[in-house]
């Protein structure tokens, strides 16, 4: 929904109808996920016979990070990554730490590329910046942070 809201920027307010019928996704689906949006601040909503909903601000200003962390409800992978208290194997188990970097290492991606750029993937610059990402380094241990 925001990569379409995106590509119509600054053309007006787009029915959720639309955006439904040009994504082949579910109005309904579309409802429910344009609300935490709207409660961001990504969204502005209008009512009435020209009413629709537009971005709140311009695509290039607006990370893919951002908006997955919103719909996800926070930039982490796993619950006992916020909420240790929530696992009573928090201090036992190996895999929380694969986890939390694991969202890290996501999230601090998906914040280096705003939907401006996914618009402009047919352009070189774009194409090196997420089509040729470098492999990360290998480490010899993970460093905690």
């Amino acid at each position: 929904m925001i990569l379409d809201l995106a590509q119509h920027y600054g053309q007006g307010a787009i029915q959720l109808g639309e955006i439904a019928k040009r994504q082949k996704i579910s109005l309904k689906y579309l409802e429910q996920i344009i609300r935490p949006l709207k409660k961001a601040d990504y969204v502005k909503s209008f009512r009435g016979a020209k009413g629709g909903h537009m971005l709140n601000k311009p695509p290039d200003e607006i990370t893919v990070g951002e908006i997955v962390a919103v719909l996800e409800g926070g930039d982490t992978l796993i619950q006992c990554d916020q909420d240790p208290a929530t696992c009573e194997r928090k201090d036992l188990c190996l895999t929380r730490y694969l986890w939390i970097e694991a969202a890290k290492a996501m999230y601090t991606r998906l914040d280096e590329i705003s939907f401006a750029d996914l618009m402009s993937l047919q352009e070189e610059v774009c194409k090196e910046k997420i089509l040729d990402y470098p492999a990360p380094e290998k480490q010899s241990s993970p460093a905690v942070s």
